[in-house]
């Protein structure tokens, strides 16, 4: 089982090389002083490669990944990982139903302080019985594919598991949403 949802796309970017092009047709239409090649050529430049370098930056971090097979599955967002053994489904199963949430200050998986624009948080409880939320464009797609996935990655992973009560310590310093 493979779920792959993008974190970002490239419209940002065509966006801004169209409205540049647009700029540059009405400077070259319009009367008055025209700006010298070089500083159209320079502001191209700059505008397109931030655009190009925002848009990669959010595919990469906000990327949101289901493979693997066996031990080695796993649910990716970014640069986190969480093993599908350490996900507990049945709180998952009551979160589609609408009997369970998420804990007040969970962290987003993925890093950051809050979940990207656009984006819904799914919260997955995992097996030390903290709750993260995984930022999604379409929980009931990426929840499906979890319960899909989950199964064939944890034989009998139906349990929930006991809260670890020194799991949540408050501290992140230089840890990631999952610890070191």
């Amino acid at each position: 089982m493979s779920y792959v949802e993008p974190g970002g796309s490239r419209r940002p970017f065509w966006l801004a090389a169209a409205a540049l092009a647009v700029l540059g047709l009405l400077d070259g239409l319009l009367p008055g002083p025209d700006l010298p090649p070089l500083g159209w050529a320079l502001g191209v430049v700059v505008v397109l490669g931030v655009a190009a370098a925002l848009c990669s930056v959010a595919r990469r971090a906000w990327t949101v990944r289901i493979g693997g097979r066996g031990p080695e599955s796993a649910l990716t967002v970014g640069r986190e990982r969480v093993p599908l053994a350490d996900v507990d489904a049945a709180h998952l199963r009551a979160v589609r139903e609408g009997t369970a949430g998420v804990d007040a200050g969970a962290p987003v998986l993925g890093g950051g302080w809050s979940l990207p624009r656009g984006r819904t948080g799914l919260p997955l409880r995992l097996a030390d019985g903290r709750t993260v939320l995984v930022p999604t464009r379409d929980p009931a797609a990426l929840s499906g594919a979890l319960l899909a996935a989950l199964p064939a990655a944890v034989p009998g992973s139906g349990t929930s598991q006991a809260a670890d009560p020194h799991a949540p310590d408050g501290r992140s310093r230089d840890r990631g949403t999952l610890g070191p």
